[in-house]
């Protein structure tokens, strides 16, 4: 979650009772924000560290999107649509964002138009960074510092090391990259790439000497900036630097920032709407209700955030695309809005605002100024850092997407450094055929991570499809020693050694694919293939039925069932997958004829005359059914034969 500046010029804040807060270094007090604002880090990480012992980052991310990153917006929308003032203030804004954002998420979902992921990215980045510079400014305000260098420096801190750490992040830009890339974008040289980078991080280094020195001036000159404020940023910054540059999985990155954030936003969130209701006896309704001073009510907050993020979760799990895209449109849409009104509903230097964070002083009213009306200015903010981006990006993509195979290389070329983006170019290669040069970048992506088992097996299938079946079996046998309980693994392991002529050692891992893979159709079809050949007919059949359960219009698994029954002398099932199969391809010859003589065994020989017709007319070349078609005749003329004139 993250923050986008405030797109307006505010107008008059509705006055509220000033009181005199104490002066303090917390929020809370020392425990409370240790563990919500400042330490939160220390604590999230073995907490991790345990998640990812039992289940998947994939797995991890999607629930913390869900419950974390969609949940949390519903605070913020509660008090835009809850809080009268703060509604007549900003109607206009609060009626006309949501419709638009809606709109053109979900159209840019419907037509699979990759810009606005670029753009909610951005605004993320930007978002997050701002919160932690509002942290800032709310702790140096409770130790009465105002100095304007103060506030810039910290505003630069934020800002430059939040864009560094994702600019020096291989996993980050690469997917950036991508992104960019998909919608169209022509191609940044890496030279220019890495010239950025370099400013960049020197920029970053240079703002933090400045930060060090002016905070150590101020302290000398008795008008001392807040010290948790200091903690603060080093943990926040450090926390963040991981996230993007110290997990070997994005993901769980990402997720780890993401509960972070959500921690400190819900926290405060509540504090300050708790304190809004007690202060202000305008807020009525649903907002007063939630935010009472009980105890049991945070238990009702914090359901109320899952409630709404499980929308989220309901749309990651959809299986219908079109309405899945629908959804992801409205979720979008809920982010940016999300992002939009943090940026000016929490203003912390407006009066009302810091009041109900317990500080004093702030403005009433913020000056116009300029020569154009707030709403003009409002406008061309949106124009700047949505409209025209996105536009463009769209223009772009519209106009001519680049290649898969194209894209890859190009990212690359800006990102050598790291295992995925070498891993997803050797596969574009791969899909293309070129498999001697998808061989060379899954061992670069190799050489960056030993440990990845996809890599590895990828490595072998395009070694295989080279005729090098010996290495492709040792790079197998690697990645199912990282990935035991992997059936697909097997499954393709098993294969190879039948090609190498191991079939005593194919028969096991066939067994596993199945077992594994319980529901995947194609384990069990090539399990039931590999027990036929051994002359487990039965085995095969028990196999086989799985198969058809799965997927019933798995043609050659209907076909292998119905003749393994034909050959048992379970005629009638045989004759109940052989329909099935011609229920599912009118057209299958081979269906035909096997039915036919089926009803031939049977002595339904006018039912077998019928199925052998339509083989032949289906094809006529068809010598097998020619045959028995003659077969059939012959003894339908034996049994009624013609009369005499």
């Amino acid at each position: 979650m993250q923050h986008v500046t405030a797109f307006s010029r505010p107008q008059t804040v509705p006055a509220v009772p000033a009181a005199a807060p104490r002066t303090s270094l917390w929020i809370l007090d020392s425990w409370r924000d240790l563990i919500l604002y400042v330490g939160t880090p220390l604590l999230l990480l073995p907490v991790f560290a345990l998640a990812q012992a039992r289940w998947s980052p994939q797995d991890i991310y999607l629930f913390v999107a869900a419950f974390g990153a969609m949940g949390h917006h519903l605070p913020g929308m509660i008090r835009a649509y809850g809080d009268r003032a703060l509604f007549n203030r900003f109607k206009w804004r609060f009626i006309l964002a949501p419709l638009f954002l809606f709109a053109v998420c979900t159209a840019f979902f419907w037509w699979d138009l990759k810009g606005i992921m670029l753009v909610v990215f951005f605004w993320g980045v930007w978002h997050g960074l701002m919160q932690t510079y509002g942290f800032c400014r709310i702790y140096d305000a409770k130790m009465g510092s105002f100095a304007a260098l103060t506030r810039r420096l910290d505003f630069a801190s934020c800002v430059i090391w939040f864009a560094t750490a994702v600019a020096l992040s291989p996993l980050r830009m690469s997917d950036t990259l991508d992104i960019y890339y998909t919608c169209g974008g022509p191609f940044i040289s890496p030279v220019l790439l890495q010239e950025f980078q370099q400013v960049m991080l020197w920029g970053a280094i240079g703002v933090s000497i400045l930060f060090v020195l002016h905070f150590g001036r101020m302290w000398h000159l008795g008008k001392r900036p807040n010290p948790v404020k200091a903690a603060l940023l080093v943990t926040t910054i450090a926390f963040w630097w991981y996230c993007n540059n110290g997990v070997a999985n994005i993901l769980v990155g990402i997720a780890l920032f993401e509960v972070f954030h959500d921690v400190q936003y819900l926290s405060l969130v509540w504090i300050y709407n708790r304190n809004r209701v007690e202060k202000d006896s305008t807020i009525g309704g649903f907002m007063r209700f939630v935010f009472r001073r009980s105890g049991s009510l945070i238990g009702l907050y914090v359901g109320l955030v899952f409630a709404y993020g499980s929308l989220a979760y309901f749309n990651a799990h959809l299986g219908i695309e079109t309405v899945k895209r629908v959804l992801t449109g409205v979720v979008t849409a809920s982010t940016l809005l999300h992002f939009y009104y943090d940026g000016f509903i929490w203003k912390v230097r407006e009066r009302s605002t810091r009041q109900s964070l317990g500080l004093t002083g702030g403005t009433a009213d913020v000056s116009l100024g300029g020569f154009l009306p707030g709403w003009a200015i409002h406008g061309l903010k949106w124009a700047a850092v949505f409209v025209l981006p996105l536009s463009a990006l769209w223009f772009w993509q519209v106009r001519g997407p680049v290649a898969e195979i194209q894209r890859r290389a190009w990212v690359v070329a800006d990102v050598p450094a790291g295992a995925r983006q070498h891993f997803d170019y050797g596969l574009a290669l791969q899909k293309e055929g070129q498999l001697q040069q998808a061989e060379e970048q899954y061992k670069i992506s190799l050489a960056f991570n030993t440990a990845d088992a996809k890599s590895h097996m990828n490595l072998a299938i395009v070694l295989a499809g080279q005729s090098k079946f010996d290495a492709a079996a040792s790079q197998m046998e690697e990645a199912l020693r990282l990935q035991p309980n992997n059936g697909g693994f097997h499954l393709d392991y098993a294969n190879l050694l039948l090609r190498l002529g191991r079939k005593d050692e194919a028969g096991p891992h066939y067994e596993a694919a199945a077992r594994l893979n319980p529901d995947f159709p194609g384990a069990h079809y090539s399990y039931a293939v590999f027990r036929a050949s051994e002359g487990k007919n039965d085995d095969a059949i028990d196999e086989l039925r799985q198969v058809v359960r799965l997927k019933p219009d798995y043609l050659d698994a209907q076909l292998r069932l119905a003749d393994a029954l034909f050959a048992k002398g379970d005629l009638e099932e045989a004759k109940t997958h052989y329909i099935a199969a011609l229920r599912a391809d009118s057209k299958l010859v081979v269906a035909y004829n096997s039915l036919g003589k089926l009803y031939l065994s049977q002595g339904q020989l006018s039912q077998a005359i019928v199925q052998f017709s339509e083989a032949l007319r289906l094809n006529p070349n068809n010598k097998d059914a020619e045959e028995n078609l003659r077969i059939a005749k012959a003894n339908d003329a034996q049994i009624f034969p013609q009369s005499h004139k």
